[in-house]
């Protein structure tokens, strides 16, 4: 940015070198790009990724059911707990053997995680699970897809102004580099008579 401004306070200044106000341009064309870039990035990476997750959402709950479990008995709790549904850890956790009935009509039983404390057989609880009955997460809702999509063009927006702001770097790296040649070329051809009376310094 204090590139960018000396844009406007060198133009005229005898003391400005043309490196300085090349600096400046490059300065000036990577804030250009990445504010048209960077926007530009997000915007088409958030809409790609929510169309794709908008698209899972309805994929998941065409295939996902939601079914209620009856506890049969309550099972030892293992050392690890892990809830089928991804939810955060919260509220009561029991090591079940239950039974449902899965759409397709099928009878399943095995061991699940419900949210009871201290089950009792009979108990009732709802599980997802797909059209043969296996026990499945909980499908995504559109709210978090859409989440998820926005972080997607967030992230992509940052990289591609990290991107712009790395190439914006390399080219005044190259630049500097440059300078400090034509400076050490400059020095060589000064230094022997420098200081000396009569040698034109």
């Amino acid at each position: 940015m204090r590139a960018v401004s000396g844009l406007w306070r060198w133009r005229h200044n005898p003391l400005c070198r043309a490196t300085d106000l090349a600096e400046a341009w490059v300065a000036l064309a990577g804030l250009l790009l990445i504010l048209s870039v960077a926007p530009l990035a997000g915007a088409r990476v958030g809409g790609a990724a929510q169309d794709a997750m908008q698209r899972s959402v309805r994929e998941q709950h065409e295939s996902r059911h939601r079914v209620t479990a009856t506890v049969v008995r309550a099972l030892e709790r293992p050392p690890v707990t892990v809830d089928p549904d991804g939810a955060s850890a919260g509220g009561p956790r029991s090591r079940v053997l239950a039974d449902w009935t899965a759409p397709d009509g099928s009878r399943h039983e095995g061991p699940l995680t419900a949210r009871v404390d201290a089950p009792e057989p009979g108990d009732r609880f709802a599980i997802w699970t797909d059209g043969q009955g296996r026990t499945v997460a909980r499908p995504l809702d559109s709210a978090t897809a859409t989440t998820h999509a926005v972080l997607a063009g967030l992230g992509a927006a940052v990289v591609a102004a990290a991107l712009v702001e790395a190439g914006r770097r390399v080219v005044v790296w190259h630049m500097v580099r440059r300078r400090y040649a034509r400076w050490e070329r400059e020095w060589e051809r000064a230094g022997p008579d420098w200081g000396r009376t009569g040698a034109g310094s």
